[in-house]
């Protein structure tokens, strides 16, 4: 009989929103380079502050990392998948689980032709690292390092509007991924 694998510690629980911003059938990610020549994306979003509303924050994100405004989306976000990491990383404490909340909308090109190019994260020293944002054809992100593992999903919808049926993915844990440092 094996053992089950060992479930890491969680310090607290976040919860992070982001968006699947759609224009035809491209679809926004950030590019993010790290040493060593590791390459991954996210969707624009992040964390959810104590007290704050979801899709309030989900267009703080957006405005922060697009410059992409609630009035420039004809309709609400949907809520696409939910997906739940339970991953150890190195560091002094313990991390946190996250529940990552990913949303789905549609702008015009219009629209996108006067969004940001460029993401600048600021550093805890205080220096910013710079993300790029890549348009890509939604059904070529199946072998790409998105995270959270959304990419697979994301090429198999038939069509951008497509409805799901469950927003629940699987789980992101230390056994389908490895933490990926600055």
């Amino acid at each position: 009989m094996t053992e089950p694998e060992p479930v890491p510690a969680f310090s607290h629980v976040k919860i992070r929103v982001g968006a699947l911003v759609f224009c035809g059938d491209e679809v926004a990610l950030i590019r993010r380079e790290r040493p060593g020549g590791v390459r991954f994306f996210t969707p624009p979003g992040g964390n959810v502050e104590p007290g704050e509303d979801l899709e309030a924050a989900l267009w703080r994100e957006l405005d922060e990392e697009l410059g992409l405004a609630q009035g420039q989306v004809p309709a609400a976000p949907e809520l696409l998948w939910v997906v739940d990491q339970r991953v150890s990383r190195p560091g002094p404490t313990a991390a946190p689980r996250k529940l990552h909340l990913v949303y789905r909308l549609h702008i015009s090109e219009a629209v996108r032709d006067g969004l940001a190019a460029e993401e600048y994260d600021e550093l805890p020293d205080g220096t910013h690292e710079v993300g790029h944002i890549d348009w890509l054809d939604y059904r070529s992100t199946a072998d790409l390092p998105v995270f959270p593992l959304i990419g697979p999903a994301l090429a198999a919808l038939p069509a951008p509007h497509a409805p799901i049926s469950s927003a629940a993915l699987p789980a992101v844990t230390d056994a389908n991924y490895t933490w990926v440092e600055r």
